[in-house]
């Protein structure tokens, strides 16, 4: 061995003795599957960390006091105007900071990213059962970083202290009152007092700045740590099986494809913020509790609760002394305690009902496969994008000159029979894709020749499939695929085996 190599290995071996080198090894060289699908959750990961940069750069500038202040910056609309020293900051960080409406900008359109890669990221997954043995742990901490990564854009949405923001946070104060008995408690702790009080953008900002993005930090770490731990889910294909992992390695070819995929998010997200204009807080100006802002409307990912505050009647019951206002209450508190409560519960529930939840499954399903849960899950999306289109029902009304009361109504109606019907025809589409997927694996593919039989009739000649797409089965499914799994025996599977 040569100077420079025995000198190498000393480095090594002293590296090792404090650190786990060579531990690392057989995870530098862990197939991760290559497949664009995959790479949602990587846009979420690199989407946070822009966040994360940009964030510490503006938590430099920002005041979170809700102080009265008159500005005298350099927006010259507004000087003179008495406003909170939130409000007066991010004016100062958009018009006197270098650079910081760039900052201001990006760290908004990567929080849009964040929870949109999010979305997406769980939608993959619950489509193609990624959700199932031994990855149920998994899937409930993504829903659980989904609801945190809510209630952070909440957070740092609310902190400019702006007329739009505090239409917002006015409806905020609404859903705590609505719950019943505690309800003024919790309003009059969160706000300081009467509204609008004067401290819930001071108890925002902890919130926003070290609390929720601790917890999301820890959650994705988690979250990776069992991905390596419980190696990635694939697709099925030629030599894929339920014990192996086919892919890149680790090293150097999936960090080379994944650094690429953070240099094309972040470029993005920046040049996001150089071209288009997103929040400009200086045209809503400072949040005066007898204003609204005209065409108000929340980030999307807070939409859907707008949209549910909307379609719900004005219905309020008095007991005990004491107001329940259902119109606020079912749909700003029930209802979304009841979504995550499903999402939370699906891969339990599904694996009981089908008799899966005694073997593990690494291989995906594709979603025509499993026509049911592609169904549900599509009946629940066209359910969200009817709360969300529900949001901006004056909007619609205003650009369409139909009355609103008309809008509410019809989508009152599309509220519940949208997705009833795209849970029919996912289905029914779902299984119309497999059996004619099936016709083909059984005849194959025309040639476009036809043959004269000897009785005089003719025929298409066919060939066999030779082509098939990421997850295609190779032979013809069972009607077990196609439909609800039977029940397997319920027996668990020993370590050992």
């Amino acid at each position: 061995m040569s100077r420079v190599g025995r000198r190498a290995e000393r480095l090594a071996d002293a590296a090792d003795a404090r650190l786990p080198v060579y531990e690392g090894g057989p995870l530098l060289r862990k197939a991760f599957p290559d497949h664009w699908s995959f790479l949602l959750g990587e846009l979420a990961l690199y989407s946070l960390l822009v966040l994360i940069l940009t964030g510490v750069w503006l938590t430099l500038f920002f005041q979170p006091e809700m102080r009265e202040v008159v500005y005298a910056g350099r927006y010259v609309p507004l000087r003179g105007v008495r406003m909170s020293a939130a409000f007066d900051s991010t004016l100062y960080i958009s018009f006197d900071v270098r650079g910081g409406l760039l900052m201001r900008q990006a760290h908004h359109w990567a929080a849009l990213v964040f929870v949109a890669a999010i979305g997406v990221h769980l939608l993959r997954i619950f489509f193609t059962g990624a959700f199932r043995r031994p990855r149920e742990l998994n899937w409930v901490i993504g829903v659980t970083l989904f609801a945190v990564s809510l209630a952070e854009g909440f957070a740092g949405y609310s902190l400019p202290d702006d007329l739009l923001s505090g239409t917002g946070l006015r409806i905020a104060q609404g859903i705590m009152l609505s719950l019943p008995v505690v309800g003024t408690y919790v309003a009059f702790f969160a706000f300081g007092g009467q509204y609008p009080g004067h401290d819930i953008i001071t108890r925002l900002y902890p919130l926003h700045v070290l609390l929720l993005p601790g917890a999301l930090i820890a959650l994705v770490a988690v979250h990776l740590m069992l991905v390596v731990h419980l190696k990635h889910t694939q697709w099925r294909g030629r030599g894929h099986t339920q014990r192996n992992a086919v892919g890149k390695p680790f090293f150097p070819q999936f960090t080379g494809s994944s650094g690429g995929l953070a240099v094309i998010v972040a470029g993005v997200l920046v040049l996001l913020a150089g071209i288009a204009q997103i929040n400009p807080v200086w045209n809503y100006g400072p949040y005066r509790p007898d204003l609204v802002s005209t065409a108000s409307q929340p980030d999307w990912y807070v939409g859907f609760l707008e949209g549910a505050l909307r379609l719900v009647p004005a219905w309020e019951t008095n007991f005990a002394g004491h107001t329940l206002m259902w119109n606020v209450l079912l749909p700003a508190v029930v209802l979304p305690a009841l979504l995550f409560a499903v999402l939370y519960a699906y891969p339990f529930v599904e694996q009981r009902l089908t008799g899966e939840g005694w073997t593990e499954r690494h291989l995906c399903d594709r979603p025509r496969e499993r026509p049911v849960r592609t169904g549900l899950g599509v009946a629940g999306t066209v359910f969200y994008g009817v709360l969300l289109l529900a949001g901006g029902n004056d909007v619609i009304a205003q650009t369409f000159r139909v009355s609103v009361n008309v809008i509410t109504w019809v989508l009152r109606t599309a509220l519940i029979v949208a997705p009833v019907l795209a849970f029919l025809v996912t289905r029914w589409l779902c299984r119309a894709l497999t059996a004619a997927e099936n016709e083909r694996l059984a005849e194959g593919v025309p040639t476009g020749e036809i043959r004269q039989s000897i009785t005089g009739g003719y025929e298409a000649d066919h060939e066999p499939v030779e082509t098939f797409r990421p997850g295609a089965p190779r032979r013809p499914l069972t009607a077990a695929r196609t439909g609800t799994p039977s029940r397997t025996p319920r027996v668990p599977e020993r370590p050992d085996r």
